[in-house]
């Protein structure tokens, strides 16, 4: 074993629950703590990492998450505890913020990722065979699957949608350093491997890719993202960094929020107990005998020592509020068959779409598909090379992009978001500057605060603040989930499916589409753009039901989400198939079932649906928690029969046809 001992640690035992046994583990961290001015971040924490765990590492935004990475890399020193890892053991590290050799190409900065098996080849290839050294070179290359680098470098650049291998990296976007990063991170194929929100700045199709492939990693995996639905596939245990300890969770994403969930519950049902206890007590003391025997005094003591533990410690949520909007007139926005060129290439042609009030649409697709183009087509900066954009008199839009505002650091909280005023608009009243930033968890001393002292977390809200203060009925989003932590998104989503106004969003957020969206308008590259209604999860199911029946997704079909109907996008359809010889004819028994089938397999998905939505609210583990297993069982269960009725579906309409 290797150990680095930072500070005066006391080598007390390590009583956190994020920890595993010192022999089982492959790396350690005991009793660290650290303090960032006046406050403790990592108040005496331990965390283990043993072999095959892959860890999801969550918590608030400016909790410490990243800055634990940085001392499990060796990149910064707490003042206090102790370091350990098993003597060999390789760590990659993707940190949020980076460096890449300005002077390489992307394949080389890529390649550069995979050094140390680089240097094994090398030497094996220079030593003399049939020796000690020979052996163990080879064992170490075969270990890190050494011989299959290109391979593996090729399939990463690929799949992250990388620039072409020759393109210079001081030229690169920062959303294309972050992807060339990461390929140069996860080519190397370490022991453990260490990632800061990896899924940030990558396209639908990317996530899914590098999902499935840290689903399967060999090694042990820790990983801090705010991407729900890849905790859920790919991690096996959560640890969360609360009040400066790591606490740990078996399971995924969603078995963390049912034991979390029962947690909280546990917690609140010993303060109820220690609060009526204290009443109680409270009666004798005030009525206690002036004699002050042995067990009075005991009882005495018990009391204060009871009363001195104090309530768990709870953290606050963010009240996310958007100003109610104004009154949206009958027509929002019309796409009639606007097509739109860029540099010469098409991205998308005879695009048709009527947005409702009330509806939430997500848009998806890779990135450069055209995503972006679009929203500001919408938005008047933009002109498409063909068709019409009708906007309604009364809409009003509210655009949040990808950049965001530039904050202006010298400035504090409470200037950069009144601008020189202390009311907000709120409707037909109007809302106080510091009671509007204290919903979004701003604290006396921190409205005051200068923007350049504000933690990650507190300049998203900050943003978020700023932003939203304006108003207008529509509004637009794009990327919106970057940066925010766990507990921010959630609060995000609850606002997005209350706004009584329309929304339009850019995400690669499967958890957040999901949960919000009513409608999913998907760029499917070749300049096709197809409309489903409801969430995106039904949409990928429609998408492979239509292309396993040899045809492409279209937009009609039911809508188990839909709070209003929309105008379809138009998509092209694959040609027919050629005709089949006639065959017999429906029995009167099944013709009845074929016509039923349509509508029982719309409810059956439409409960689908909402028991998906149920499970994915935080309130439900909170107040039903108990009923979460019987929940899922049933929603597989529908699943299943969805399945089934599909299947049967296709039958009868393939004799109908045939016939």
């Amino acid at each position: 074993m290797s150990c680095r001992k930072i500070g005066n640690c006391t080598g007390k035992p390590v009583g956190s629950a994020a920890t595993v046994s010192s022999e089982a583990a492959i790396l350690t961290a005991q009793e660290i703590l650290l303090r960032h001015n006046e406050r403790v971040l990592l108040d005496h924490a331990s965390f283990g990492l043993a072999p095959g765990d892959r860890v999801g590492l969550v918590g608030r935004n400016g909790a410490g998450k990243s800055t634990f990475l940085r001392i499990l890399a060796g990149e910064l020193q707490p003042d206090e505890g102790l370091i350990t890892r098993q003597r060999g053991t390789i760590v990659g590290y993707l940190p949020q913020t980076f460096d890449l050799d300005p002077t390489k190409t992307v394949y080389e900065c890529v390649r550069e990722g995979g050094r140390l098996v680089l240097d094994l080849i090398h030497e094996y290839e220079t030593l003399p065979g049939h020796t000690r050294r020979h052996e163990e070179l080879e064992e170490q290359i075969v270990h890190h699957d050494g011989w299959n680098l290109d391979t593996r470098i090729r399939t990463a650049l690929n799949q992250l949608s990388c620039p072409p291998d020759d393109s210079p990296v001081v030229r690169l976007s920062g959303g294309e350093r972050r992807r060339v990063a990461l390929a140069r991170a996860l080519v190397s194929q370490p022991d453990v491997l260490m990632l800061d929100e990896p899924t940030n700045h990558l396209d639908t199709d990317s996530v899914e890719w590098i999902t499935g492939f840290l689903a399967s990693y060999p090694g042990a995996l820790l990983v801090v993202t705010h991407d729900r639905h890849f905790l859920d596939q790919v991690v096996n245990a959560i640890v969360e960094l609360r009040n400066g300890v790591f606490e740990r969770y078996e399971g995924n994403y969603t078995d963390y929020l049912i034991a979390r969930a029962e947690k909280l519950a546990s917690e609140e049902l010993v303060e109820h107990k220690r609060q009526m206890f204290l009443r109680k007590e409270l009666e004798w003391v005030r009525r206690r005998p002036k004699a002050q025997t042995s067990k009075s005094k005991a009882r005495l003591d018990r009391f204060f020592e009871v009363d001195e533990q104090g309530p768990a410690v709870v953290e606050t949520d963010m009240e996310l509020v958007v100003p109610p909007p104004p009154q949206m007139g009958n027509r929002v926005v019309d796409l009639d068959a606007i097509s739109m060129d860029f540099g010469g290439k098409p991205l998308f042609a005879n695009l048709s779409h009527s947005f409702a009030n009330g509806t939430r649409i997500g848009i998806t697709g890779r990135n450069g598909v055209g995503k972006t183009t679009l929203l500001k087509l919408i938005l008047g900066e933009l002109k498409p090379t063909a068709g019409e954009i009708r906007i309604g008199q009364l809409t009003r839009f509210n655009y949040v992009d990808q950049s965001r505002l530039q904050l202006r650091e010298d400035r504090t909280v409470l200037d950069e978001v009144g601008d020189g005023t202390e009311w907000v608009q709120w409707g037909e009243t109007k809302l106080s500057l510091r009671g509007y930033l204290k919903r979004f968890l701003f604290t006396d001393d921190r409205i005051t605060a200068a923007v350049k002292w504000l933690s990650g977390g507190e300049r998203s809200r900050l943003l978020l603040a700023k932003v939203l203060k304006r108003g207008g009925n529509f509004l637009i989003l794009d990327e919106p989930t970057n940066d925010l932590d766990l507990p921010t998104l959630r609060v995000l989503e609850e606002a997005l499916i209350n706004f009584p106004g329309c929304v339009l969003v850019v995400s690669h957020d499967r958890y957040f589409l999901n949960r919000v969206c009513t409608g999913i308008l998907a760029f499917e590259g070749d300049g096709r753009v197809a409309f489903s209604e409801g969430n995106y999860d039904y949409y990928v199911d429609k998408k492979k039901r239509a292309e396993a029946a040899g045809v492409r997704p279209v937009s009609s079909g039911p809508a188990p989400r839909a709070a209003a109907a929309a105008t379809p996008v138009s998509v092209s359809v694959a040609p027919a198939a050629p005709a089949k010889p006639k065959g017999r004819k429906l029995s009167f028994k099944e013709q009845r079932e074929l016509e039923g089938m349509e509508p029982l397999i719309q409810s059956t998905e439409a409960e689908v649906v909402r028991l998906e939505t149920l499970l994915a609210s935080p309130e439900f583990f909170k107040t039903q928690g108990a009923k979460a297993n019987s929940v899922i069982a049933e929603l597989e269960g529908l699943k299943d029969k969805a399945v089934k009725l599909y299947a049967r579906w296709e039958e009868l309409e393939a004799i109908r046809t045939a016939s």
